[in-house]
């Protein structure tokens, strides 16, 4: 590939990549962690289940915003019944606040484990980072931001590089499942797919692909089929970018952790900062700093991208339009959701909840989200009163529809193992 062709290509990438890498979050990070630890690699051939049906349903999202040129709450208050919209985007809110939390708090632990000092401090002021640059940038700048970010990730690469992993048993795992039939087996699959498969990113990619329309000028392409080819594949091709991107680093971690903490007989992680305190003994000082700095890095990418979820679906729900180009007086609800769902997030620790205890209710409301949302989403997308004479083709449909069975089984998989 020429020089100017991956200058191009690289620039065209956008919602697909930064929803891909926000997926990532300390959260997801943790959650790696503790399936590297905890199974070795007997789950990796998890991830190779997930990405088609990650990027088949990211797709789906991304196609609604680019083809109707509006968000996934506002197409819910378009074509459902209320009520469902209300229940949708209160799930949601609940869901990021606690995983904004979540993320925060990992991001405040890393610090401190890197400099000293107050973690508490830092949540906080990680915080009101993330919202400034929400606040002040604009939707250009910002989006640069958030994919010059993305390089943060590439931290779990070195992790991976320098954990002396056995390659041949570690890709081996990629595609011959070791099955365990136990309970805590089951749950790590679950929490595969939860973290991988999450509402907000739905929220995010279709929000997104609306901004860029705007700053393009463009009209939706149910207004505009003629211009759906070049759109349709440049979406088609961001989003398997993103998404390949997600898989890989997800895989790099599990390796990471399986082949140092799981060697060692270290099973039992909570969060990406022990992770990182773990690996220190056993793989290195580099490596620690890495996953410390990677924690960091990615939790500047996702806290935005959670709260911005949010802040779109609230303002979709009361028909109101919203856009990070646009200025705080001019979208005064937009900017408040995100800044309460942002320090909402981070007083739950000063307040007395447990943020890792609290990410498991998070993933049970994510759970209960997820399935009807990716119906309502494939109903969408084959509407033609929606989407015009662009709904979804065949082939694309029938993985949508299987993302969307394998996650309903997967969630009653979970529910099954709270009893």
């Amino acid at each position: 590939m020429a020089e100017t062709e991956r200058k191009s290509f690289l620039a065209k990438l956008g919602p697909g990549l930064v929803t891909g890498a926000a997926d990532d979050d300390p959260s997801g990070i943790g959650t790696h962690s503790q399936i590297g630890a905890q199974f070795g690699y007997s789950l990796a051939w998890s991830f190779t289940l997930s990405f088609p049906l990650l990027a088949v349903i990211q797709i789906v999202a991304a196609e609604i915003g680019r083809v109707t040129g509006a968000g996934i709450a506002r197409n819910l208050r378009r074509h459902y019944p209320r009520p469902l919209l209300w229940l949708a985007v209160t799930l949601l809110l609940v869901a990021n606040v606690v995983n904004l939390g979540a993320d925060l708090s990992a991001m405040g632990d890393s610090m401190k484990m890197l400099i000293g000092g107050s973690a508490a401090i830092y949540t906080v002021a990680f915080g009101f980072i993330c919202v400034g640059l929400e606040i002040f940038l604009s939707y250009r700048t910002y989006s640069s931001v958030l994919k010059w970010t993305a390089l943060s990730l590439f931290a779990y690469i070195a992790v991976a590089a320098v954990a002396h992993i056995p390659w041949s048993r570690a890709l081996t795992s990629l595609i011959v499942p070791d099955v365990r039939w136990t309970a805590a087996y089951a749950t790590g699959f679950v929490a595969v797919l939860g973290t991988t498969i999450s509402p907000y990113l739905f929220f995010w990619q279709a929000a997104q692909e609306v901004e860029e329309e705007h700053r393009r000028h463009a009209k939706p392409l149910c207004i505009a089929p003629a211009d759906a080819g070049p759109a349709l594949k440049g979406i088609r091709n961001d989003t398997l970018v993103g998404m390949a991107f997600s898989t890989i680093i997800s895989v790099a971690i599990v390796f990471a952790t399986a082949a140092t903490l799981n060697a060692h007989g270290i099973t039992n992680i909570e969060t990406s900062a022990q992770a990182a305190q773990a690996l220190r003994p056993v793989a290195g000082n580099l490596a620690y700093l890495l996953f410390s700095v990677g924690i960091i890095g990615t939790g500047m990418l996702a806290v935005p991208v959670l709260a911005g979820s949010a802040a779109y679906a609230m303002t979709e729900m009361f028909g109101i339009s919203s856009s990070l180009d646009a200025k705080p007086a001019k979208a005064r609800l937009f900017y408040a959701v995100i800044a309460a769902t942002t320090f909402a997030g981070a007083s739950l620790t000063s307040i007395g909840i447990n943020p890792v205890k609290a990410l498991y209710w998070s993933a049970v409301i994510n759970g209960i989200l997820a399935v009807p949302l990716m119906v309502i989403m494939m109903l969408i997308v084959r509407n033609p009163r929606a989407m015009g004479r662009l709904t979804l083709g065949p082939r694309f449909t029938v993985i949508g529809w299987s993302a969307t069975g394998v996650m309903a089984v997967a969630t009653a998989l979970f529910f099954g193992s709270l009893f």
